[in-house]
């Protein structure tokens, strides 16, 4: 019998205090992992894979980026940074148990490469990336802001902003219940219903993306620990040539591609995202307890 491993809600402190809200699975002793999101999403999104991973023995945690989801947001007089994001995660790290693992998709993966890049210290016992890498096609991600940035009114119901995605995502045909969709937006006093995160996002983050990628690739040199590419071969934002890249700049890392899978790769095919993260994670604790 497959017992359902206990969830709690907990806020963390990031960089400057900032409270960060997580999903904590299972119970709080090593070994531990840390699900970092993509730019949008928040810490939903990796529910069905966390709950995974603390029925394998984990301890999983969740968090919500700043200015996603839960999380506070910068102040007015504060612009959004990488350097922030990157603090955070170093913040999250030293508050788990033991040293944690890193799962990171898309901008959660870049992230979590800076932090164990620039931590001479080491912040993290392994790293995954989800269809990321220095090296990503300006196209896709032009394609995903612009989504982001589409409905800048809300939405007149739940059931509006499903039909949405639905045009956004055609293959996604499983995902049609609009109540999914409650911890992704917010009901504002209008009555419209606007994504969660905080607007300022869109126009402060993605600004001079190219202008990291030195900094990107000086990090990924410099991981040492066991890292896994986990790849969607159907992804427009991770190609062969970036995923070629970075296993030229991280020789030992491993790569898995799942084919049928997008960008999205732990939502559009998360038995076999999960299976393949949970086999490559048990192996770096068996090690590591060895």
């Amino acid at each position: 019998m497959v017992t359902t491993p206990p969830v709690a809600t907990r806020v963390f402190a990031g960089s400057g205090g900032l409270p960060l809200a997580a999903d904590c699975y299972g119970s709080p002793k090593p070994p531990a992992v840390l699900f970092a999101h993509g730019f949008g999403q928040t810490r939903h999104s990796w529910k069905t894979t966390a709950l995974s991973a603390a029925r394998a023995g984990f301890f999983a945690v969740a968090a919500d980026g700043r200015g996603h989801g839960d999380s506070g947001r910068n102040p007015s007089h504060r612009p959004y940074q990488v350097t922030d994001f990157v603090a955070d995660l170093r913040a999250l790290a030293q508050m788990l148990p033991g040293r944690p693992a890193l799962v990171g998709a898309s901008m959660g993966g870049l992230l979590g490469l800076l932090a164990e890049g620039s931590s001479p210290e080491g912040l993290f016992s392994a790293l995954v990336l989800v269809d990321i890498a220095p090296r990503w096609e300006e196209q896709g991600v032009a394609r995903i802001l612009a989504f982001m940035a589409a409905h800048p009114e809300g939405f007149a119901s739940l059931t509006e902003a499903q039909q949405a995605i639905a045009r956004y995502l055609p293959h996604r045909q499983a995902d049609r219940d609009p109540e999914r969709l409650r911890p992704l937006l917010r009901e504002h006093a209008d009555g419209r219903w606007r994504w969660h995160w905080d607007p300022r996002l869109l126009s402060e983050l993605p600004r001079d993306q190219a202008a990291y990628r030195p900094w990107l690739c000086e990090a990924a040199r410099r991981i040492r620990i066991p890292t896994l590419l986990v790849s969607g071969g159907r992804s427009d934002v991770l190609s062969a040539d970036g995923i070629a890249d970075f296993r030229a700049l991280v020789p030992h890392a491993e790569h898995v591609q799942i084919p049928e899978a997008t960008h999205l790769v732990a939502g559009d095919a998360n038995d076999a995202f999960a299976e393949a993260v949970l086999d490559f994670l048990s192996r770096v604790a068996r090690r590591r307890a060895a």
